[in-house]
């Protein structure tokens, strides 16, 4: 008869809640700085010069069609090889950065494409510069049309986050992880990593929703 043992893997609770705490922090910065950046790449390949436009395309295109582990690797492991050695916990924030700012770019992209002529056109007869048509007149409709999609993005990346512990970032399945070794109860440490990762993502997504009509793009 098979017996199970939860106790034993929620007796390592604060290995738990620093790999909770590890998971939240990188989501945070790389949401941050990931959709920033992705902002940045929708509007270079709409508005920037024909050099920054195939720039951009190509990063955004080596991005979206390889591995995200395999990114994390190369940067993690492949750019020692050239003198450039980052901590895991760079490396990982970095590849999660880089990660969602291509898919925030085509996101955005989308977004950004479909507002009305006539309005673009409306705030130009207003004289305002072209960058600030873009931040107060395009970009907030555009980011309120497409924020469900940013939403699951940006969840998506955080369950990436578990990749991160194959290079010893001290996230949640790292810890999931360790403590299946310690107590040989891989199934209840993963089964409780798993219950985890799931109120993670529910209240990030409530989370997220709440946070943009209020701080991002308005009512």
């Amino acid at each position: 008869m098979i017996a199970f043992d939860f106790p034993a893997v929620l007796a390592e609770w604060p290995l738990l809640a620093r790999g909770v705490a590890a998971t939240l922090a990188l989501t945070a910065v790389s949401a941050t700085v990931g959709v920033s950046l992705g902002v940045a790449c929708a509007w270079a390949r709409l508005h920037g010069a024909p050099w920054l436009k195939a720039v951009v395309g190509a990063y955004v295109e080596l991005i979206r069609n390889t591995p995200f582990i395999v990114q994390l690797f190369f940067l993690f492991f492949g750019l020692p090889g050239v003198g450039i050695k980052l901590s895991p916990e760079v490396a990982s924030v970095l590849a999660m950065v880089v990660n969602l700012g291509a898919y925030a770019a085509e996101i955005v992209r989308a977004g950004i494409a479909t507002t009305p002529r006539g309005q673009i056109e409306a705030a130009q007869s207003l004289a305002l510069s072209e960058m600030q048509v873009f931040t107060r007149v395009v970009l907030p409709p555009s980011l309120k049309r497409v924020w469900p999609a940013l939403v699951s993005q940006i969840i998506i990346v955080m369950l990436g986050s578990a990749v991160c512990g194959q290079i010893s970032t001290p996230e949640l399945s790292y810890a999931a992880n360790l403590i299946q070794s310690r107590n040989f109860r891989a199934f209840e440490a993963f089964i409780i990593a798993t219950l985890i990762y799931l109120a993670l993502s529910m209240a990030l997504r409530r989370l997220l929703n709440w946070a943009g009509p209020r701080f991002i793009f308005g009512k």
